[in-house]
């Protein structure tokens, strides 16, 4: 027997339809105006057809730029975000898992140590964290943009929370089995942490891909730019007519590597979300 839903369902979907519209309307006009010429831009109407300038438009984006070719601040945004990601999960688990399974002094003030650093504000913590920066000499280089940002308290208390739901039956059983503290972690603690692990990726690769402050700060040498940095930059501040096609090409290619890993790694983010909140 088919059943019968009503209105109410239709309406539902007109909503997300039209709510999907609103968000996708912008990004095509985006990708539209990648794909043609500067006089049909700054004419009326704009287009809302690609163009036949895709190729010329993208690899002008590419290999030109203000100061640095777009390329190269795509690269150096890659190396930030993948190294903050693997930074702060690696970093997050292992910390975790000593707070849970480790029975040391103040194992739970250090935790909570570590959780107040979320109601610090950034503006608090960038100057001091770029005193250090510069005493080390890390300024102009990977290590400045990612080693200060590997840190995460959220992630630690989601992996705790993990832990913590984990029976100690299961612990113990490989404790008898000979498995020491290391192999317990590789073996055990890992595999059931793939969800949670695939879900924190997808969302500290997004934060660190669009990091601005931090990097404006720390690199003085076009070469460091990182691709958010660029997209400032490549809008002049004079009078001078922008190139809004080769803009437009830019900002498309610095949606792309987070819309990828957001596609590809969706199945699992959503997976992890939902055992996050049981």
């Amino acid at each position: 027997m088919v059943e019968r839903r009503g209105w109410g369902l239709v309406f539902t979907h007109l909503a997300l339809i039209a709510g999907l519209a609103v968000v996708c309307f912008p990004i095509w006009v985006a990708f539209v105006a990648s794909t043609v010429t500067q006089p049909e831009i700054v004419r009326p109407p704009l287009p809302l057809i690609p163009g036949d300038r895709f190729i010329e438009n993208y690899t002008a984006a590419l290999f030109q730029g203000v100061s640095t070719p777009v390329w190269r601040m795509l690269m150096n945004s890659m190396v930030m975000a993948l190294g903050i990601t693997i930074g702060k999960i690696a970093i997050s688990i292992i910390s975790a898992y000593a707070i849970v399974y480790f029975r040391f002094p103040f194992r739970m003030v250090f935790f909570w140590l570590i959780f107040l650093t979320l109601m610090l504000p950034v503006e608090v913590r960038i100057v001091p964290t770029y005193e250090v920066v510069a005493g080390f000499g890390m300024l102009n280089s990977y290590s400045g943009l990612i080693l200060p940002l590997i840190a995460s308290a959220t992630a630690t208390f989601l992996f705790r929370q993990l832990f913590l739901t984990i029976p100690d039956e299961l612990a113990e059983a490989a404790r008898i089995d000979g498995a020491g503290p290391v192999r317990f972690f590789i073996d055990m603690v890992l595999p059931m942490s793939r969800t949670n692990i695939a879900a924190l990726f997808v969302i500290l690769f997004i934060y660190g891909w669009n990091q601005y402050l931090w990097p404006l700060l720390i690199t003085t040498k076009p070469e460091m730019n990182t691709i958010v940095m660029g997209l400032k930059q490549i809008i002049p501040s004079s009078d001078d007519v922008a190139n809004w096609p080769v803009i437009m090409a830019t900002a498309m290619l610095a949606m792309l590597p987070p819309v990828l890993v957001v596609i590809f790694m969706q199945n699992l983010f959503v997976k992890g979300l939902v055992e996050s909140e049981k």
